[in-house]
């Protein structure tokens, strides 16, 4: 139970450093194969890349926790 407790405790560190930083984090939401389409009347934004590098990076953090509760 307790090494749960801290590995919650860890993502959620993580995780709140991540929402308080995320402006700051450079290239975030700026990758290369992110479409950004901006005409007069509208603009459109689709972070495909980003979303893949976040996608990986929680894939290795939930691979890892269950590596150590295992």
């Amino acid at each position: 139970m307790g090494k749960t407790l801290i590995i919650i405790g860890i993502a959620l560190i993580i995780i709140g450093a991540i929402i308080h930083f995320g402006i700051k984090i450079p290239l975030l939401g700026k990758l290369p194969g992110d479409i950004h389409i901006k005409k007069e009347n509208y603009s459109f934004y689709f972070p495909i890349m980003t979303s893949v590098v976040l996608s990986i990076l929680l894939s290795v953090i939930f691979y890892i926790i269950r590596k150590l509760k295992g």
